[in-house]
């Protein structure tokens, strides 16, 4: 039986990169939010398989990014379980990230350490260029992404 932490949540994105630091910066302010004893908070940047023994150890992962949803800028998609690895192996790439994920995904199911509960909660964004701000409508959806993140580690801590 492995040691396993309650929930591990996981930011991914490049801060200097305006829109794709979104998942870095919802992932922080959870941490601000709920404090540091709610969840494991893990600011993944663009790493993947040095991330496997945060995966490995977690009971639910929560992994937060900027994704192309192809929706309007600030839309926010909440992927569970299967619908996020079925998100994730489309055949079109949908954030910078995934291709690090899907391994570090299929490295924890190969090893018997895949979360029992996980989600990709992301966020529409409207430009990834040099910047350290994240644009309007991304930062408008800060809130919500916020909400449903919590909300999610809420129904995961009942079940």
């Amino acid at each position: 039986m492995r040691d396993c932490s309650p929930v591990l949540v996981l930011g991914f994105g490049n801060v200097l990169l305006s829109d794709d630091g979104a998942g870095v910066c919802l992932t922080e302010k959870l941490r601000s939010e709920l404090g540091s004893e709610a969840a494991e908070f893990v600011d993944g940047g663009t790493q993947s398989f040095s991330l496997l023994s945060y995966v490995e150890a977690a009971d639910s992962m929560l992994v937060l990014d900027a994704a192309d949803l192809e929706r309007a800028p600030g839309t926010i998609g909440l992927f569970e379980n299967e619908a996020m690895d079925q998100f994730l192996k489309t055949s079109r790439r949908r954030t910078v990230h995934e291709v690090g994920l899907i391994d570090l995904l299929d490295m924890a199911r190969l090893r018997g350490c895949l979360p029992r509960q996980r989600a990709l909660l992301c966020i529409q964004p409207a430009r990834i260029d040099w910047s350290e701000s994240l644009s309007t409508p991304v930062a408008h959806a800060m809130i919500e992404a916020a909400r449903q993140a919590r909300l999610t580690l809420q129904r995961w801590r009942l079940t």
